[in-house]
């Protein structure tokens, strides 16, 4: 099994319907998710943060690439 983690749950991906941590029977069909995630995460998140996939063992994570901003996802630390 191979699992996709989200590193840092920012504020945008509590909300979300997506979900850390989903275990996918094959690495393909994992390394698509976790592709199709990040997308989603870049396209229609806030914006606050840019996400990259790495792999990790039999793990794909997505992680924060570089911040786009104070590193503030509307979770409260900025100024809203």
């Amino acid at each position: 099994m191979f699992k996709i983690i989200v590193e840092n749950e920012c504020g945008c991906f509590k909300k979300s319907d997506l979900q850390n941590g989903i275990e996918v029977a094959s690495k393909d069909d994992a390394l698509m998710k976790s592709i199709e995630m990040r997308d989603h995460m870049n396209d229609e998140f806030c914006g606050k943060h840019d996400f990259k996939v790495q792999e990790a063992g039999s793990n794909f994570v997505i992680a924060f690439a570089e911040s786009t901003s104070n590193g503030c996802c509307g979770g409260g630390c900025g100024s809203h």
